[in-house]
């Protein structure tokens, strides 16, 4: 029901890359003035370009899961339709224990009837284990 991927925090902008050369040795020697400054990421986030939300407190979460079963369940194929409505409710408990650790992220394009991915960090970890809702998600080939 849930599919649970591990994210990586990185560093994306400027790169400090020696070539070997000698800038003593050339015009001036002096740095050139390259503003760019490396912003640290996580990869997910980052590659996908999710949007962070607020946090939802219980009742603002239940309140999102019943809309989104209301929209999702009618998308399913019926054999999925009925282990859909067989595990959500287990992840649902699993979601709301650990309410008040997660993060709440939403697509680029921020529709109100998209899915929602959940980002927590295990006990321990420095990065951060992000949470879908398998149901939710269309498979591509590529």
């Amino acid at each position: 029901m849930l599919w649970e991927v591990e994210g990586k925090w990185v560093f994306q902008g400027a790169v400090d890359v020696d070539i070997g050369a000698n800038p003593s040795a050339e015009d001036g020697g002096e740095d050139e003035g390259v503003d760019d400054q490396a912003i640290k990421v996580v990869d997910i986030v980052d590659t996908f370009r999710l949007q962070e939300q607020p946090a939802y407190d219980k009742k603002q979460f239940v309140t999102f899961m019943k809309r989104y079963i209301k929209l999702l369940t009618p998308k399913l194929e019926a054999e999925k339709q009925e282990l859909f409505k067989k595990h959500i409710e287990s992840a649902t408990k699993f979601l709301l224990s650990k309410l008040s650790d997660l993060q709440f992220f939403v697509g680029e394009s921020m529709h109100d009837d998209g899915g929602v991915v959940f980002a927590y960090y295990k006990e321990g970890a420095t990065d951060p284990t992000f949470l879908y809702l398998a149901y939710g998600l269309k498979e591509i080939k590529c």
